[in-house]
């Protein structure tokens, strides 16, 4: 093995250490999960899934951890100022990978509502997050994500009740703070009973130029007739690497909008498998990308049709420019019996130089007769005509070429199903696109 006996040493030595500072529902999934890991590794270009990114060369620099949960000199409340015009939100951050619990802010979230530390929940409500706890995220299949499971102390738990209504939005910032090179290995459970609503937006920033690793499981549970718009926004600078893992189950008539926009980022790579396990369940599932440079944005998609009557529609959109990279590989699977499914499946892509690289592999594997499934995907590059019409009428080349560029990018921004977060996003993409986010400097929600 090469990047891996680094873990398997430390884990080895610090399993003890580990296991004092979380939770049993934690701890219970721990030993199993080393053990997946050690007999899977880190996944290689050889595979598949993983072909566009070299994930053991990214866990190979010596990085530091918080294993011994040492306090980091820093109140997120005083440092992030986010406040999204006619958006009220209840906000709550994530330092590194411990839930920020010291001067929380009152959030007014409805009786019975739990959004907090998972540690701390798990300890609470040991009941509740043993039900669900590593249910979706299987570390059997998937080494980063066994890896997670077997180092992860702390985390979120977010709980909406049967037939409860959270009206305010919740947003939770994620901060990379370190005074050397970071791994932090996140967590996320998302619990939605039946008849459920809520909304959910996740930010992720950088404040120190360290290299930041940043491993994340997020595990979402939707009951039936709930519904769940869950937003992720990352805007980190280049010395950063994020890998994500997020896995849906979605029940009976469930409604799942997921949107995951990267604005600026280093190495990206993000994992989303949606099971459809209810009749007339609903997902829609979009991303979008904006690299330059020499940043790598890599999405791995998959929605399971298991059941009759559900839909699908997935929506991916990227814009490279310089030498950057980005990669989508999307599968809809229509297992034998799931009559009457509709999916729609769309990755368009636009290079704005001949040094960008995008590769795309939309995939369909329908086993069943009566449905009505299609998918395509495009890589394109500035449409000259377009700009030179634009020129003609006295828009300068750069003016012209940003505006085209915005506008490849606006449809996946008008999936937002909450206007203010969608005006403010209109505004930080066009910001983007003119070199204004070049690094992180804090929320950039309240630029």
């Amino acid at each position: 093995m090469g990047a891996e006996q680094q873990y398997i040493d430390l884990f080895s030595e610090t399993e003890g250490m580990i296991c004092s500072h979380s939770a049993g529902a934690l701890n219970a999934l721990r030993a199993s999960a080393f053990a997946d890991f050690k007999r899977l590794g880190f996944p290689t270009r050889k595979q598949e899934k993983y072909k566009y990114t070299d994930i053991g060369k990214l866990f190979e620099p010596d990085y530091g951890l918080n294993l011994n949960r040492l306090d980091i000199p820093v109140n997120p409340y005083e440092v992030f100022k986010c406040d999204v015009p006619n958006m009220s939100t209840a906000l709550y951050f994530v330092v590194n990978d411990t839930f920020y619990n010291k001067a929380m802010h009152s959030s007014d979230l409805p009786e019975g509502v739990i959004f907090g530390s998972l540690r701390e929940v798990a300890e609470q409500h040991p009941e509740l997050v043993e039900k669900y706890y590593g249910k979706l995220a299987d570390t059997s299949k998937d080494g980063v994500t066994a890896l997670n499971t077997a180092f992860v102390q702390d985390g979120v738990v977010f709980y909406v009740p049967k037939n409860v209504v959270v009206e305010k939005t919740i947003q939770l910032v994620n901060i990379l703070r370190g005074d050397v090179d970071f791994m932090v290995n996140r967590r996320m459970l998302i619990i939605m009973e039946e008849g459920a609503q809520a909304r959910l937006l996740v930010c992720d920033h950088a404040m120190d130029t360290v290299k930041f690793l940043a491993t994340q499981v997020t595990e979402a549970f939707v009951g039936e007739n709930a519904v769940l718009d869950f937003y992720e926004l990352e805007e980190n600078h280049t010395k950063t690497v994020r890998i994500s893992g997020l896995y849906v189950k979605q029940e009976a008539n469930s409604n799942v909008l997921l949107n995951g926009m990267t604005l600026h980022n280093g190495i990206t790579r993000n994992t989303t498998e949606v099971l459809l396990a209810g009749e007339g369940a609903e997902i829609n599932l979009c991303g979008m990308a904006i690299a330059d440079k020499n940043q790598h944005v890599d999405n791995h998609t998959s929605i399971d049709h298991a059941v009759p009557n559900c839909t699908s529609n997935e929506l991916f959109k990227y814009v490279l420019d310089d030498k950057s990279v980005g990669a989508f590989a999307g599968l809809v699977l229509v297992r034998p019996g799931a009559q009457h499914t509709v999916s729609q499946q769309t990755n368009r892509n636009l290079c704005a130089t001949r040094e960008a690289h995008m590769y795309t592999q939309p995939q369909l594997e329908i086993y069943a007769d009566d449905v009505k499934c299609g998918h395509g995907a495009t890589v394109g590059e500035l449409d000259e005509n377009a700009l030179f019409y634009m020129q003609q009428r006295g828009i300068p080349r750069h003016e012209a070429r940003l505006l085209l560029m915005f506008a490849f990018v606006n449809e996946v921004i008008d999936t937002i199903r909450l206007d203010a977060l969608k005006e403010r996003l209109h505004l930080l993409v066009e910001k983007r696109f003119r070199g204004e986010l070049n690094k992180c400097q804090g929320c950039a929600l309240c630029k």
